[in-house]
């Protein structure tokens, strides 16, 4: 099949001639825009772009009338695996109580551990793929998607298997990553959980899931960063990459220890010190910055009167970390708690607003890179034979995508050549 979209202005994020690989520095403000071009699309792949293509017999034709055609979305931390629901935890927050109190009294994550556990496999299955279809409204063509609410090996399986089996039927791509070190589950024992996680649940996982990256959350309330470390040592010696979420409320060490054993990514870095950050810009692991996360647990303290001011909140330094010439990503990290959102569009205008990223580098930062880090080299750009996951925008300005709050931007989305959602009237 053949699909034909003319008239469109291309962000084509091609890369400057000679370069090869991860964009950063200056390289991330480079979109490479083209006005009034046509795009034909041929077996999932991108054909040609230029000006005034003749339409392939029996092809699809849309007219972008000026409007900005893009990459697909690739959002790189996402919980999408989940059951139940954190409304009265979240009116706890509201209330006042932080995060990590819940937390540490058997909510929070351990709330949705039990949800989880407590679901049939085909019922989890059927609630992922139906957040599959919110984030392909949203314009999120590739995606990544952890476990970690199991904290058991059964139940992480569970989550895996849940995950795989729902991308089976959606035309984007996902990825797994198995999650192992997301919260202690204090019932079992601190160290007998720890042990059983490392000898038992990562080698259940090795078995049926070889090569996925195992992920842990270095927190106060979490794993401490010795227990972290085994869990690492223990995956990168079965030949599994490594992902981390480290100083999302504390700064605990883990991003230097990251980068020692060559992490793909340290995620969160809200807490992350200049020191640190300067040792994850030298490295080869990406940072990866979630800003929706970061606005949605800014509430005050349970003590503090209210004031009618806004509360601190504390954004990753994504700024420095391009200053410094980091490898930068941004992503929603859609989960029930912590970042109820599935909208890659509201992770750029916050990243924009509040993380210090131009523009330019928060688009960069949601497409190319993050296409980079989950290992495709076919997506992320418009180009001939790259794999043709693309957005079209309802802006003919593509700053819009980041100046618009609570929007919907997105007009069409197309994934291996083929229209998944089209507004012809919009």
């Amino acid at each position: 099949m053949s699909l034909l979209i003319r008239r469109c202005r291309l962000l084509s994020m091609e890369p400057p001639p000679g370069f090869v690989g991860v964009r950063t520095g200056e390289a991330m403000r480079d979109l490479r825009v083209r006005d009034n071009v046509d795009v034909l699309i041929r077996s999932g792949r991108v054909e040609a772009f230029g000006d005034g293509i003749t339409v392939p017999p029996g092809a699809q034709v849309i007219d972008a009338r000026g409007d900005v055609l893009m990459p697909g979305f690739v959002d790189c931390h996402t919980h999408l695996c989940w059951a139940g629901d954190r409304l009265g935890e979240w009116s706890r927050r509201l209330a006042g109580e932080n995060y990590l109190d819940i937390l540490k009294s058997g909510g929070g994550i351990m709330s949705t551990v039990r949800a989880v556990r407590e679901t049939p496999l085909i019922t989890l299955t059927e609630l992922v793929r139906q957040r599959l279809d919110v984030v392909l409204r949203q314009g999120i063509t590739t995606i990544e998607i952890k476990s970690g609410y199991g904290l058991s090996t059964e139940a992480e399986l569970k989550m895996l298997r849940a995950t795989r089996d729902a991308a089976l039927t959606w035309p984007g791509t996902v990825v797994l990553t198995a999650l192992l070190g997301h919260a202690i589950d204090e019932s079992a024992g601190h160290k007998q959980f720890v042990d059983r996680t490392i000898t038992e649940t990562l080698p259940a996982v090795h078995a049926e899931f070889p090569g996925i990256a195992i992920d842990l959350f270095c927190e106060e309330g979490a794993w401490p960063l010795a227990d972290s470390l085994r869990l690492m040592l223990a995956a990168r010696e079965l030949g599994h990459p490594l992902r981390v979420h480290a100083d999302q409320f504390t700064s605990r060490g883990m991003v230097t220890e990251a980068v020692k054993l060559g992490a793909l990514s340290v995620d969160h870095l809200e807490q992350t010190t200049p020191v640190e950050l300067e040792t994850l810009a030298k490295s080869q692991s990406f940072g990866v910055g979630l800003p929706v996360t970061a606005i949605n647990l800014g509430n005050p303290r349970k003590d503090a009167p209210f004031t009618g001011q806004s509360p601190s909140i504390k954004f990753a330094n994504l700024r420095g970390l391009v200053d410094a010439g980091g490898r930068v990503c941004i992503a929603t990290n859609a989960n029930p708690g912590s970042s109820p959102s599935m909208s890659m569009p509201f992770a750029i205008a916050l990243a924009v607003r509040f993380c210090g990223l131009s523009i330019d580098e928060a688009i960069t930062a949601a497409t190319v890179n993050p296409a980079i880090l989950l290992g495709f080299k076919d997506r992320g750009i418009v180009s001939p034979g790259k794999r043709a996951d693309l957005i079209l925008l309802r802006h003919s300005d593509y700053r819009d995508l980041a100046y618009e709050l609570g929007g919907d931007p997105i007009r069409a989305v197309i994934v291996g050549g083929h229209v998944a959602r089209y507004y012809a009237g919009s």
